[in-house]
């Protein structure tokens, strides 16, 4: 049985570690990042979400996400996280991985209202 939770959780413990090259390694070449309610991806490509997460994100020195829930179901991952360092509070998002082949191939961002 395949663990579609495996990329989910190295792009995790990389994201928290701010590894970008594991963080990268963990996403298919054409990943496509929706935030919602987007109908068009915001970041497409793994050279557009490295140069992003470069840039804006891993130099961010409090950047950190937990995991509250998460749930599988078939190839989603869904995840309920807290982010810090993004804001002077942290913050809720449900992202919903799509696993393909051992990487993420789509992720869709949901703020929490």
């Amino acid at each position: 049985m395949i663990d579609n939770t495996a990329p989910v959780q190295r792009q995790l413990d990389a994201y928290n570690a701010k590894d970008l090259a594991a963080f990268i390694s963990c996403y298919h070449s054409d990943i496509a990042i929706y935030r919602m309610p987007a109908t068009h991806p915001s970041l497409k490509g793994c050279a557009a979400l490295e140069a992003f997460y470069k840039t804006e994100r891993f130099s961010i020195v409090a950047l950190r996400a937990e995991v509250l829930q998460r749930m599988v179901v078939g190839n989603k991952v869904i995840d309920h996280e807290k982010v810090y360092g993004m804001a002077e509070q942290p913050y809720e998002v449900v992202v919903v991985y799509e696993v393909q082949d051992g990487l993420i191939v789509n992720a869709w961002f949901y703020p929490v209202v």
